[in-house]
């Protein structure tokens, strides 16, 4: 299979290289795709340096699958050039998730949508939405989901380069005792501090971010009623994303049968042991597919209602790796 892979040079795009060279994925050729500014340069993939390429030359090379991850605009102006070409693009921005004529996939939740339709453009969710639905549908399916309340604690790599290199300019800074570097990703210093805000705020006074996760979850799982609301925030980590949840139910159920059920649901890991000071951390997701839950726990103040504590790596199983697991499914049904 010939794929694309437009937005190979940055962190999403580096980490969709390690992914597809870690799986069984047939790839036949490699046709990475960047800026003016990096054609010509080079990629590693599998023991092979390859050239990386204009948008021009990709579709002129007619691939069969084409992955996105350069933002919204990109994947507005050329997924549908690629679609014209033959290729069926799985985009990893947000520019296509809410059409309702495109699929807002993650596998282990919806994945059964791909063999009821042969789409063009195939629509990654956020990395936020991602590791909260793969933690909730078994519990639905269980229990019934009435309403979800949730507050993320996102890493920097969410941002990008550009925020990796201010937080760690600022660690410097702090270390060395030199003056505080400029500000190039966020308003405001990230180390040693957390911004209660991700991405850009809303008329209704919530964020971008926040609304997302919102109508993406609602989409996913096919509860366009669910109660929801969410409060985004960034913190100074890189391992991967954290969310407290509090999710209530039709009906009720106990810390066993929830432990159960996730420990059975694919890509799931429960990490649940109090006593012995085992719970998810971002450090210990980093560089894993799955998604990881723990401090399980009934909410004594409402019925059929629990807390989840829920991490995952946010370039991995948030980005990369559900990406490719849909290229997977949809090599299967070709």
């Amino acid at each position: 299979m010939k794929i694309a892979l437009v937005g190979a040079t940055g962190l999403v795009g580096q980490e969709m290289l390690t992914v597809l060279a870690e799986r069984g994925l047939d790839v036949s050729e490699l046709i990475p795709v960047a800026s003016a500014r990096s054609v010509g340069t080079e990629i590693h993939f599998r023991g092979q340096a390859i050239r990386v390429v204009s948008m021009a030359e990709a579709i002129e090379r007619r691939p069969d699958l084409a992955l996105f991850s350069a933002g919204g605009s990109v994947s507005t102006e050329w997924a549908p050039h690629f679609v014209a070409a033959g290729a069926t693009v799985i985009d990893n921005s947000s520019a296509w998730r809410m059409d309702p004529a495109v699929l807002l996939l993650v596998p282990e939740v919806n994945g059964d949508l791909l063999a009821d339709t042969a789409p063009r453009i195939i629509a990654n969710p956020n990395c936020s939405t991602i590791q909260l639905v793969v933690a909730l549908q078994p519990l639905h399916a269980a229990f019934g989901l009435r309403r979800v309340v949730v507050s993320t604690y996102q890493s920097v790599t969410g941002t990008g380069k550009a925020a990796v290199d201010q937080l760690m300019a600022e660690r410097h800074a702090h270390h060395t005792g030199q003056p505080a570097p400029a500000l190039t990703a966020y308003p405001h210093p990230i180390d040693l501090n957390v911004l209660p805000q991700v991405d850009v705020f809303m008329p209704n006074g919530y964020t971008r971010e926040e609304m997302k996760m919102v109508n993406e979850t609602r989409k996913i799982m096919r509860l366009p009623e669910l109660r929801f609301t969410a409060t985004t925030v960034r913190v100074p980590t890189i391992g991967g994303h954290s969310e407290a949840v509090n999710a209530e139910f039709e009906r009720p159920c106990t810390v066993e049968q929830v432990r159960a059920l996730l420990a059975a649901a694919p890509g799931v890991v429960v990490a649940d042991e109090p006593a012995e000071r085992l719970y998810p951390m971002p450090i210990t997701a980093h560089g894993r597919d799955e998604v990881f839950v723990g401090r399980i726990r009934l909410d004594h103040s409402n019925p059929n209602t629990l807390n989840l504590w829920v991490v995952a790596d946010n370039l991995r199983k948030g980005a990369a790796t559900n990406a490719v697991q849909i290229a997977e499914r949809w090599a299967t049904l070709r």
